[in-house]
């Protein structure tokens, strides 16, 4: 009797690492070690496939002709005043309701499984945070960011809404992901259509975006 096959296994090429660590240095906010992070994006770019590497790099010349005032408050204007523009992954299949908060000690205890240890002041799902874990546990990591396809997609659509540099990033980053499937689509568009859900309980520890820490203290 033959068996069913089982969900196929995270795919993952040698170069998935060092493009997860760079995008997740060019989605933090942009500090004083900004530019280096920026030096360190070319630098890495060769290495990538086109279709990474070319929107990554867009980005990076966006951002190194940039005043770097301009920036850092272009990143605020983006991501903590638009709800849409929400780095934090679990709030697209969540909202604000306790399924979030579950969602979210979850992360943290695979983190931790892995050997990585978040600062207090960083929520475990914030799109830097989960491309950096990427970086350093490429299979897990992998699973950990198509199961939050979906959520990706609305953000990338949403940037490039807004018009904004960071949804080159944003392509770089679902470039390194199978296209979406199916029932990913139809999940696109329906938070699209009705947005996450509402329920504005449950989350203690871990407050609402619009209650995020300030992100010059969030993930570096």
């Amino acid at each position: 009797m033959r068996r069913k096959p089982g969900p196929a296994a995270a795919r993952t090429e040698p170069w998935h690492p060092c493009a997860w660590q760079t995008q997740s240095l060019l989605l933090a906010y942009p500090d004083e070690q900004f530019p280096q992070h920026l030096s360190l994006a070319r630098r890495v770019a060769p290495a990538l496939p086109a279709r990474v590497r070319a929107p990554l790099l867009r980005f990076t010349d966006h951002a190194g002709h940039t005043p770097a005032d301009d920036l850092a408050a272009a990143y605020v204007a983006t991501f903590d005043h638009h709800k849409r523009c929400c780095l934090y992954l679990t709030y697209y299949a969540h909202g604000d309701t306790r399924r979030r908060g579950i969602a979210l000690l979850r992360l943290k205890r695979t983190y931790a499984a892995a050997g990585l240890r978040l600062s207090d002041d960083e929520l475990p799902d914030h799109l830097a945070v989960v491309l950096e874990f990427a970086g350093t546990d490429p299979a897990a990591g992998h699973r950990l960011l198509t199961e939050h396809r979906a959520g990706l997609e609305l953000l990338r659509l949403a940037l490039h809404a807004e018009d904004s540099p960071w949804a080159a990033l944003l392509e770089s980053v679902s470039a390194t992901l199978p296209p979406l499937k199916g029932d990913e689509q139809q999940a696109v568009a329906r938070l699209a259509a009705e947005g996450p859900p509402e329920e504005q309980v449950g989350l203690a520890p871990y407050p609402p975006p619009q209650y995020m820490p300030d992100p010059a203290g969030g993930p570096r």
